[in-house]
């Protein structure tokens, strides 16, 4: 006879190995941190060809001025459409005109018909900015007891090491992106964890973030 089956009750944060969300950073278990920036896109194939040359040339320019890593990610995704489809029915149901009813009507018939043909994607652009837990240095609670779990130092000491790394970085990198076209935002506390929640459970509702058990990880002394 075969042995149960154990299931898994390891929690999401568990396998992410994240600690901590907080300072609009991302803190992980062996103490490095992340920094994640939020960019808008740019339609290459609409420009002319001046203005893909210019873009060529800005993007050569950010590529050959960093002298720090970085990490690009592109979030695709299933555009759900159906909250604006119901909001175009409401509006045309309330409508006086029957012109503008009319209108409303055969372009959320279009909207629909376009839906159900192609697929609608949602994408998203970030650039990830690292700090690695070989800057903090040895901690000599790790180089004497190295199988201790926990964070290398204390979260508040990882976090301000972090920052004063990785601001000037983070203001390097935008301007540089300024000057290729794109708008760049950092993403706050709130939206970092909506944004890992939505990787690790998607299609599912974000949880309102000050519910959230976030930051109870103990840290080696």
């Amino acid at each position: 006879m075969k042995d149960p089956i154990t299931p898994i009750r390891a929690s999401t944060q568990t396998f992410t190995e994240i600690v901590d969300v907080d300072r609009d950073l991302v803190l992980f278990r062996d103490g490095s941190v992340v920094l994640v920036i939020a960019t808008t896109a740019v339609n290459f194939g609409l420009l002319s060809e001046k203005e893909q040359d210019a873009i060529i040339y800005s993007y050569a320019g950010l590529l050959n001025s960093l002298s720090f890593p970085i990490q690009i990610l592109i979030q695709t995704k299933h555009k759900d459409i159906s909250a604006y489809l119901k909001l175009l029915e409401d509006q045309e149901a309330r409508q006086k005109s029957p012109k503008l009813a009319r209108s409303i009507h055969g372009y959320r018939l279009f909207v629909a018909s376009m839906v159900k043909e192609k697929e609608v994607l949602d994408k998203k652009f970030y650039i990830v900015l690292p700090f690695s837990s070989i800057e903090l240095g040895v901690s000599s609670s790790l180089l004497f007891s190295p199988q201790k779990a926990g964070l290398p130092y204390d979260k508040s000491y990882i976090l301000d090491k972090a920052l004063t790394v990785l601001l000037p970085k983070r203001d390097h990198l935008m301007r540089l992106l300024t000057r290729v076209g794109l708008r760049a935002t950092q993403l706050d506390s709130e939206s970092l964890v909506r944004l890992f929640f939505g990787m690790y459970n998607p299609g599912g509702q974000a949880p309102d973030i000050t519910s959230l058990n976030i930051g109870k990880e103990t840290h080696v002394k």
